[in-house]
């Protein structure tokens, strides 16, 4: 498995790994603890993990986490999804940056969010199935959304959208989730 930084998103990396291919189909590994605390993450951190499935052009976010925030391993370990990073954090040399990624059940890349950086996706597939290892259990109370369509954003979402929560339908521009939310409480604050 190889660690690659994403230049756009300070702290954030890719995992690739590398797959083992045969008639039968692949192998590969898709977590590597000495991978991560080779870019100076810690395994240990990772306490909750989900997996979520969408149809076809389902999107979900734009989503980050106030207070201490929340760092996440995504992967698409079937289908594929347009991925998306913004970096929301202050303090960051990559403030307000975005970070596009396909990733896919047949590459099995896994992408590392930082916390205070928010995230999304939309199925590209009919069926596409995303893994997220968190490193703090979920706190409803501290949900951000941002409106995927926001103008100062301009994500290029690649297809047209077919469902979305009601949330994320509902979602606040940048600008009013930032108001709602000072921008103390999107920073990570110190574990």
């Amino acid at each position: 498995m190889k660690a690659t930084e994403v230049p756009a998103i300070a702290g954030a990396y890719l995992f690739e790994p590398t797959p083992y291919a045969d008639e039968r189909g692949f192998f590969c590994r898709t977590f590597d603890a000495d991978v991560l605390r080779s870019v100076g993450l810690d395994p240990a951190a990772f306490v909750q993990h989900s997996v979520s499935r969408s149809a076809g052009g389902v999107l979900r976010g734009l989503h980050l986490r106030s207070g201490a925030g929340e760092a996440k391993l995504v992967r698409c370990s079937y289908g594929e999804v347009f991925d998306v990073v913004v970096d929301l954090r202050p303090d960051s040399p990559t403030y307000r940056n975005l970070a596009f990624f396909e990733l896919s059940g047949d590459t099995q890349v896994t992408v590392y969010v930082p916390a205070g950086c928010a995230h999304g996706f939309q199925a590209l597939t009919e069926t596409a199935d995303v893994s997220y290892q968190i490193d703090r259990p979920h706190d409803p109370a501290e949900d951000v959304t941002i409106a995927f369509d926001d103008p100062e954003l301009a994500v290029p979402w690649p297809l047209p959208v077919t469902s979305m929560s009601e949330r994320d339908r509902e979602a606040p521009s940048l600008a009013e989730a930032l108001a709602d939310a000072p921008v103390e409480a999107l920073r990570p604050k110190e574990k």
